[in-house]
C-alpha cells in the first residue's frame, strides 16, 4: 500500500515539467490525482500514463487566473472525487519583460495573479474542508529567485514568488495546530518547458547541468507523504553545478527597452 493511499491530490500545471512528474509520483504512492492546467490534452496524456500504471487520475482544464473557475473546480472535485487532501500549487509563469524599468503594469499584474493570487484563491477554496477534517497539506512551488532575485526570473516573478513564500509561512504559523501542513519548495534552475521562454533560452549543454523536474517532484512528494505528525515548512533544492548566467542576465536586461533608450548598448 502506498503512503498516500486514499488521499486526493490537486496539482496545478500538471501537464508538463514539475507538475507532470509530481502527479505521476503522487499516483504511484496511491493518491487519486486531479490534474489541472490551461490545456486539456496534455492533462489527458498524463492521466493515461497514470491509469496505465494502475493509478487513479482525473483531468480538468482550469484557468487559475479566474477565482470563480477555481472555486467551481474545487466544488466539482469534492462532489465527483472527494475533498482535497493535498494541494500542490505548481503552475507558474514569468513575464516576458524582466527589467522593472521597462515592465508594464499589466504584465506585472498578470504575473502576480498566476504566481501569488491564484495560490491564495486555491488555498481559500480547499482550506475549509481540510480544517473540518483536521488535516491537510498545501505545497507551493516558489523559487530560489526569492533568495537571489535577478533578471533571470525578472522583477515580477521574484516578487510574486517571495510573496507566496510569505503566504505559506503565514499558513504554517496560523493553521498548524488545526492539522494543516504548509510547505514552500524553492527550486533553482530546472530543465522544464518554461526555459524556452527565457530571454536567452539555455543551450542543451546548459540544460544538461540543471535539475531534472523529477528531482523537484521527489522533494514535493516527500513533503506530502510524511506522517501527519511532521512537516517540512521550507525546502531549498538547487543544481549541484553552478553555471555562469551573466550572458543570460545581460540579454534579459534589455528586453522591452525602447529603441531610443540612451544607455542601451549599440548592436
Amino acid at each position: 500500500m502506498g503512503l498516500l493511499q486514499g488521499k486526493i491530490a490537486l496539482v496545478t500545471g500538471a501537464g508538463s515539467g514539475i507538475g507532470r512528474e509530481t502527479a505521476l509520483l503522487l499516483a504511484k504512492d496511491g493518491a487519486t490525482v486531479v490534474l489541472t492546467g490551461r490545456r486539456i490534452e496534455p492533462l489527458r496524456e498524463v492521466a493515461a500514463l497514470i491509469e496505465e500504471a494502475n493509478g487513479k487520475a482525473v483531468a480538468r482544464a482550469l484557468d487559475i487566473e479566474t477565482r470563480e473557475e477555481i472555486f467551481a473546480a474545487v466544488t466539482w472535485i469534492k462532489e465527483s472525487v472527494g475533498p482535497v487532501d493535498i494541494l500542490v500549487n505548481n503552475a507558474g509563469s514569468a513575464s516576458k519583460v524582466l527589467n522593472a524599468r521597462f515592465l508594464s503594469e499589466a504584465e506585472w499584474t498578470s504575473t502576480l495573479n498566476i504566481n501569488l493570487t491564484a495560490v491564495f484563491n486555491l488555498t481559500q477554496a480547499v482550506l475549509p474542508d481540510m480544517i473540518a477534517k483536521g488535516e491537510g497539506t498545501i505545497i507551493t512551488v516558489s523559487s530560489l529567485a526569492v533568495i537571489n532575485p535577478n533578471l533571470l526570473g525578472g522583477a515580477a516573478y521574484g516578487a510574486a514568488k517571495a510573496g507566496v513564500k510569505n503566504f505559506m509561512t503565514f499558513l504554517h504559523n496560523t493553521y498548524r495546530n488545526q492539522g494543516i501542513r504548509a510547505t514552500t519548495i524553492l527550486p533553482g534552475e530546472t530543465n522544464t518547458p518554461i526555459m524556452d521562454n527565457r530571454a536567452r533560452p539555455p543551450l542543451e549543454e546548459e540544460r544538461a547541468v540543471m535539475m531534472d523536474p523529477h528531482d523537484v517532484a521527489r522533494a514535493i512528494v516527500l513533503c506530502a507523504s510524511l506522517n501527519k505528525s511532521a512537516v517540512i515548512p521550507e525546502l531549498h533544492i538547487c543544481p549541484t553545478f553552478m553555471r555562469d548566467t551573466s550572458a543570460d542576465i545581460e540579454i534579459a536586461r534589455w528586453v522591452g527597452a525602447p529603441a531610443n533608450t540612451p544607455d542601451m548598448p549599440k548592436k
